[in-house]
């Protein structure tokens, strides 16, 4: 192996900056006062490292005559590996040196490297290499740090060689394998940057997502892993993206088309929080409104124990305390049952890029950004193994209610806008919109001043410009968490036999096999039978399961985290002119699911005014009506 690095002006130019500086000491020696620098200065060259490591016996093909190329590709190759082992991006060259005591032409040799096209040895393009009569360049790549890539050549005389070619006979062909590496432009990789209030939950990039910083004029930027690329301190939280051909590369600082992304994500990092209700309500009271504060927490990768003064257990399980009381911190259970230091939410409600036929099972239809048409009208079956589908590298799924839970508690917290978030009151479901002012009355209210709703600029503002609209107060939060349309989440009650509950009949189901939410359409749950014409439930890490309830005010079915009993105390709120309605934090809707409405939404729609809201939640059949969906990555 040769590793060989390319001439770097920018050294060269240091150089000379060093020289002149020397000179002009030099100069001006006769009139001098000096001191002496208490400190070293130091200079540190990158790595610049690979190994080849021979995976068999190197090719030696005695007497040999011309043979096809489909005799020459069974042949048994020299295999090879080549691996990065340091901390910087390399590009690298694979050639062929061939020695000086060779006699024999490569014209007359056919070479393959893996599966690429077959060609004779002098095809190849021709490279100088050192101490070697001739070199043929067989591939370039790239290797990151510690990747690695294995090859295999087969070289052969070429079937064209015929009796008359007698410069062909008796020779004999000596080569090497030759690998050139040198550090790629601008591709050098600095220690990774981490938060240090995150005690280790910094933002997980892997695979397909690309790390970005957005301006606030929505430009998508390259993020340089190396510099602070966000900041929960700052209430600026980590952005990434996937592209939509995967095989696009830029660099740090470089800007990324609009049109070249698919899916924004942003990260919500493993965190406990400080309990400060216990959300066990099953009637209605008064309205608190000293208890809308900020939410204590703590970031990292830490789970509480009963063992720990002022700490409890996560209980984990519908109606389930614990050892947990008002004060303690805990672990949030968004980041227990799947294991994870965080998990990427979609930034926006899910968008398709189908024309037609929503209700379907398409993971390759899913497009996550602003200023397009959000996927509605698909049941919760569908709409989770779409999700599901998504990413499995990257354990892609639907998100939970849980998992809302986690993204408004942050939200609630320092590192959030801690407000009431502007609803996304965009009457075509469009994503990333926010309402041109606070809406004044609720989504029963028919008057149109104090809760408009349109499709146009006339009352509402598009993304970029939405930051009202976002769980940050600026662009790097997440968006139409208010209002946009009421988004199914994976959370569902439970039947008395402890299963859970597809929906309401055979017409109107979540998609999900299980017993019917309601055969008879009112409370009755004795008729309960069996859907099995559907899909199955998935593992049960991927959904939250609440114990069997009778009634839309049976709060106290919640799971701890989950932004919803502990939002109370609740009340009937009387400024509606229509209907009274059930109101906690920022009057947002407060219906929990129940037998008749067994699956769990969140955030309202955009008819909701005053009443939708980051802590809205509500019960829906689970059938493919009104509602969309948001994805979740819990990358490890």
């Amino acid at each position: 192996m040769i590793a060989k690095l390319k001439e770097n002006p920018k050294a060269i130019i240091l150089l000379i900056m060093l020289l002149i500086v020397i000179s002009i000491g030099i100069s001006y020696a006769y009139w001098r006062y000096s001191v002496m620098q208490t400190n070293e200065n130091k200079l540190t060259s990158s790595c610049l490292n690979i190994t080849l490591t021979e995976e068999s016996d190197a090719i030696n093909l005695e007497k040999a005559y011309p043979i096809t190329d489909e005799e020459g590709m069974n042949l048994t190759p020299y295999t090879f590996t080549i691996k990065n082992t340091c901390d910087s991006s390399i590009s690298y060259e694979v050639a062929l040196g061939i020695l000086e005591e060779s006699d024999l032409s490569s014209s007359y040799i056919a070479a393959v490297l893996d599966t690429n096209e077959i060609k004779k040895l002098n095809e190849y393009p021709e490279v100088e290499i050192e101490g070697y009569k001739e070199g043929r360049l067989l591939q370039t790549g790239s290797l990151s740090y510690e990747e690695e890539k294995t090859y295999s050549l087969r070289i052969w005389m070429d079937e064209s060689v015929t009796p008359e070619d007698v410069e062909a006979m008796n020779k004999a062909l000596h080569s090497k394998i030759v690998i050139t590496a040198s550090i790629n432009k601008d591709q050098i990789i600095k220690e990774e940057y981490k938060e240090t209030i995150l005690n280790g939950a910094d933002p997980i990039i892997k695979d397909e997502l690309i790390p970005v910083t957005i301006d606030s004029d929505g430009t998508v930027k390259k993020a340089d892993i190396g510099s602070e690329w966000y900041s929960y301190e700052k209430k600026n939280w980590a952005n990434a993206i996937i592209l939509k051909d995967e095989t696009e590369d830029y660099l740090a600082g470089e800007v990324i088309p609009e049109d070249a992304i698919e899916s924004y994500f942003v990260w919500i990092p493993k965190y406990r929080y400080q309990l400060w209700d216990l959300g066990q309500y099953n009637s209605l009271t008064t309205i608190d409104e000293s208890k809308v504060h900020k939410i204590p927490i703590i970031f990292g990768d830490y789970n509480t124990s009963d063992s720990k003064e002022n700490e409890c257990t996560t209980p984990m399980e519908s109606g389930e305390t614990g050892n947990c009381q008002v004060g303690d911190y805990m672990t949030h259970p968004a980041f227990l049952s799947i294991p994870s230091t965080g998990f990427w939410v979609g930034k926006f409600e899910t968008g398709t890029i189908l024309t037609s036929d929503y209700n379907v099972r398409n993971g390759e239809a899913i497009q996550i950004k602003p200023n397009v048409s959000s996927w509605r009208n698909i049941q919760v079956a569908n709409a989770f193994y779409t999700t599901y589908d998504y990413k499995r590298n990257l354990d892609s799924h639907m998100m939970k209610n849980t998992e809302w839970g986690a993204v408004a508690y942050l939200q609630h917290s320092k590192y959030g806008s801690a407000t009431s978030v502007r609803i996304n009151n965009n009457s075509s479901y469009i994503t990333g919109y926010q309402a041109n002012n606070e809406p004044t009355c609720g989504w029963t209210n028919t008057n149109e001043e104090c809760n408009k709703q349109c499709n146009d600029d006339s009352c509402n503002i598009a993304y970029p410009n939405s930051v009202l609209a976002s769980t940050t107060g600026n662009i790097s939060g997440i968006y139409d968490m208010s209002g946009g349309s009421h988004e199914y989440v994976m959370g569902v009650i439970l039947d008395q036999n402890n299963k859970p509950m597809s929906g309401r009949n055979s017409k109107k189901n979540s998609g999900f096999n299980g017993p019917f939410g309601c055969p008879t359409c009112d409370n009755d749950t004795s008729g309960l039978t069996e859907l099995t014409n559907g899909y199955d439930f998935p593992d049960s890490k991927y959904f939250d399961v609440y114990f069997y309830n009778d009634s839309y005010g049976n709060y106290e079915k919640r799971i701890l985290g989950d932004a919803t009993a502990e939002m109370g105390p609740f009340s009937i709120q009387t400024f509606l002119t229509n209907s009274n309605q059930i109101g906690s934090w920022y009057n947002d809707v407060s219906w929990f699911a129940w037998n008749t409405h067994p699956w769990i939404t969140r955030g309202f729609s955009y008819t909701g005014g005053l009443n939708a809201g980051l802590f809205a939640f509500n019960y829906y059949y689970g059938d493919a009506i009104y509602n969309t969906f948001r994805l979740i990555l819990s990358p490890v």
